[in-house]
């Protein structure tokens, strides 16, 4: 009879098996099918990370994607896969590894929330902020009753309001961050909008999400939603008063330069696992717990840098996204089907985007921002992401949201953050090139004495010493109308959180390094800057690029056209080993480097550095350094010769002027002679340089006769020891073209600059290119990327 039928469950899976050999299937014990699972999950959302890149979105995307593939909608049609790689019950290890990935990462987002920045958030972003919350949440109450009428019968009415209040009005902060900054938008006036309002909406959606939590347990008494909700506020209370005096005191243990106590990192965690049991144990999930303490450790310093560094690469990288995974598998896009289905999926999508959307508008043409950039907030705040997952996921596991509506709510989370970069690349583009009119473009010009502005970039600490001691140099004396440098900091932006900790810590673009009121924890690349500044005559204004590297060029250029600087100097990809040698430092760089001399609107300097003037910074009165020019013509020969004839003024350069003519022989490997124009723009410009010369007695001029390459390389030999040398990148004339052959290992140095990378020569070199537009012939083959990107021999070709 059929009641006397048992049903046989499938035993608990044992932790790892005994091998294939022995007759056990690895997929039917949880370790090996766990590692299996983490690392198909990894590969897929990486390869589709990889396809989006082009279309400029955010990772969480492709993770959501991912999960949604191999879930039931999809992959998951075939019982045999989902059975295989996904069977039932597997599912509570994955869940717990997901949820354990999902409360550390919570913690980082927590350290991203700065509540100083909350306090002092204005007027203007607190109203834009309550408006993206205030009328999606009223939305979503109204798509709500239309849901409970239709798909969405018998759930309870008070969770279900709150959740589809909640999950409407959510901006996904992390998310938005990551936008920004790809887009170029962070340091813009709406990007900062959008940072401080996302920020305030974040910490909104939090509490809403606990009430919500709240209101959603078992028990129908609403006692009990009370006492969850008050035990909660208790717990974020006592936290608030308790947490901050230890991560303080921990962190004042904590020395920039120095490891940070193994100590104070296990203390930290197992901080966070407690909070997570706390608030599970309340019932408002073990995410708020992390998140909260996230939340008050201190934002700067060496302390928070290091917990970032422990934690986020294998949570984010491994953990994390099997979250994704696991609401993959509980979103079955099949459950929408029939008019009705996809006519509610419209009215969720277009409700959630008009809600945020008119909403934003609306507030912000009232604070009278222009309707372009109030489009544009109000598209930014349409952003979704983990944080809409996290709500929905806890909905679905209270049993507040069925399959068929939680799987509406995930595809409109998808569009809605799918949409936002395209739409804001089309309606705002604000990183046009400002100021294409200005006059100094170059160092060579007619009025001399005029205020020369350099645009400095550096990657490291390790390039500040020769970049300060490069700046004293080029300040000449004090009759001039001064020196202006610009000091750019080139960071990569990833998807790891501490980019985005990096992002509020730059978000003061174009301030001051060492205005202590903003940045109370000075590093050591801001007091080197703040000495400088202090001890010459020299106005260091420092700037930030955030970008992936491979548009770090476009950051250069706009910078440089919108501060009008006459020349960008370029830190060089290699680094000098002990032994001489030059070593790759930062492959990425080349390529930056190549965009840039191809797109700059000024002149452009690539700097070898080899130590100029040691790994310290020199004082003024200590310069004593040799600086050489190899001159051979040309426009880029010009340029390099006007710079070394500015730093010719300091009193502590001796500046050495190497001219090469060539000597008319027909035999072996000689080259013929072209007579020059004695009234061609060569011959005035070293004229009118021979002229400075017998005014200025630090320069010294030597007109060398050589036949051959050969025997130029010789006479630069015998200046190896040159403190610095100054060369043009594509010099020009019969005997570059004998160079040319010589070595061709980094092409966009030029025939010279890759001479002077060889170990012999002991000073640093600085390639310079003048402005013009467009690059043409060899200047412009030469940032060609060859077939082969190998160093040496794989780039020996020549120029055709």
């Amino acid at each position: 009879m059929a009641s006397n039928a048992t049903v046989k469950c499938p035993p608990p899976m044992k932790a790892t098996s005994n091998g294939v050999f022995q007759g056990d299937d690895p997929l039917h014990f949880a370790l090996p099918l766990l590692i299996l699972q983490i690392c198909l999950v990894v590969v897929l959302t990486r390869v589709l990370a990889y396809l989006l890149r082009p279309l400029r979105q955010p990772r969480v995307i492709a993770e959501i994607i991912g999960g949604i593939l191999l879930g039931p909608s999809t992959l998951g049609r075939n019982k045999k896969y989902l059975h295989a790689l996904f069977p039932p019950q597997s599912l509570t290890v994955l869940d717990t590894i997901a949820n354990l990935g999902l409360l550390f990462f919570l913690f980082l987002v927590g350290l991203e929330l700065d509540p100083r920045a909350l306090r002092r958030t204005g007027k203007k972003a607190l109203s834009i902020a309550l408006a993206g919350i205030t009328l999606p949440f009223a939305l979503g109450i109204g798509a709500s009753v239309v849901l409970r009428g239709t798909i969405s019968e018998g759930v309870s009415q008070g969770p279900f309001l709150v959740f589809m209040g909640v999950a409407l009005s959510i901006t996904a902060f992390p998310v938005l961050a990551r936008i920004l900054a790809e887009l170029k938008l962070l340091t813009t006036d709406v990007g900062r909008m959008a940072m401080s309002a996302a920020a305030v909406n974040d910490v909104a959606a939090w509490i809403l999400l606990a009430l919500a939590i709240a209101l959603s347990g078992s028990d129908h008494s609403p006692l009990v939603s009370i006492w969850v909700f008050l035990c909660g506020s208790g717990f974020v209370i006592l936290c608030i008063f308790v947490a901050p005096p230890i991560f303080k005191w921990m962190a004042q243990r904590c020395h920039q330069g120095e490891p940070v106590d193994e100590i104070y990192i296990c203390a930290t965690l197992a901080a966070v696992l407690a909070a997570g049991f706390v608030t599970d144990a309340i019932g408002i999930h073990a995410l708020f717990g992390a998140f909260v303490l996230g939340v008050l450790v201190p934002k700067e310093g060496p302390f928070t840098g290091a917990l970032v560094e422990k934690v986020e690469d294998l949570v984010c990288g491994l953990f994390l996204p099997l979250y994704f995974v696991s609401s993959g598998l509980k979103t079955n896009v099949a459950t929408i089907q029939g008019a009705q289905s996809w006519g509610l999926l419209v009215l969720v999508i277009v409700t959630a985007c008009v809600g945020k959307i008119v909403g934003t508008l609306l507030v912000s043409l009232l604070c009278k921002i222009p309707f372009k950039e109030a489009l544009t907030l109000a598209f930014l705040m349409n952003t979704k992401g983990l944080v809409e997952l996290i709500v929905l996921n806890i909905g679905k596991d209270r049993g507040v949201l069925n399959d068929q509506t939680f799987a509406i709510m995930v595809m409109m989370a998808l569009f809605t953050t799918f949409v936002t970069t395209p739409v804001v690349m089309t309606i705002y583009k604000p990183a046009r090139m400002a100021g294409s009119d200005y006059k100094h473009r170059t160092i060579q010009r007619k009025k001399t004495d005029s205020q020369l502005r350099l645009l400095t970039c550096f990657n490291s600490a390790r390039n500040i010493p020769t970049l300060i001691n490069l700046m004293e140099v080029s300040r000449g004396t004090g009759n001039r109308e001064g020196l202006r440098v610009y000091a750019m900091h080139l960071m990569e932006l990833s998807e790891r959180s501490s980019a985005i900790l990096t992002v509020h810590k730059a978000r003061r673009n174009g301030m001051p390094f060492w205005n202590r009121k903003q940045d109370p924890n000075p590093t050591q690349i801001v007091v080197a800057f703040e000495a400088f500044q202090h001890l010459s005559h020299v106005s260091v204004r420092p700037t930030t690029a955030i970008s992936s590297m491979s548009t770090m060029h476009e950051d250069i250029c706009n910078s440089a056209a919108r501060k009008k600087v006459a020349l960008i100097i370029l830190p060089f990809h290699k680094r000098q080993r002990l032994d001489g040698q030059l070593e790759i430092a930062r492959a990425e760089l080349r390529h930056v480097n190549r965009k840039v001399l191809e797109h700059a609107p000024c002149s452009v300097g690539i700097l070898v550095d080899r130590g100029l003037g040691g790994t310290s910074q020199v004082p003024a009165s200590n310069v004593n350094y040799t600086i050489t020019i190899f001159f051979f013509g040309g426009h880029d020969d010009r340029e390099a010769l006007s710079y070394g004839a500015i730093m010719a003024q300091h009193p502590g350069v001796s500046l050495n002027v190497v001219r090469f003519l060539v000597e008319p022989r027909l035999d072996g490997d000689s080259i013929q002679l072209e007579v020059d124009d004695q009234d061609s723009p060569e011959e005035a410009f070293f004229a009118e340089f021979k002229r400075k010369v017998c005014e200025d007695g630090s320069i010294r001029l030597e007109e060398s006769t050589v036949s051959n390459g050969g025997e130029a390389v010789g006479v630069m030999r015998t200046y190896s020891r040159s403190n610095l040398i100054v060369v043009g990148r594509m010099p020009e004339g019969q005997l570059v073209e004998a160079l040319n052959n010589t070595r061709n290992e980094c092409r966009e140095l030029g025939p010279v600059g890759n001479l002077l990378i060889l170990p012999e020569f002991l000073g640093s070199v600085l390639v310079v290119q003048q402005f013009r537009s467009p690059l043409t012939g060899n200047s412009l083959n030469s940032l060609m990327t060859p077939t082969s990107e190998g160093e040496g021999e794989g780039e020996g070709e020549s120029d055709s």
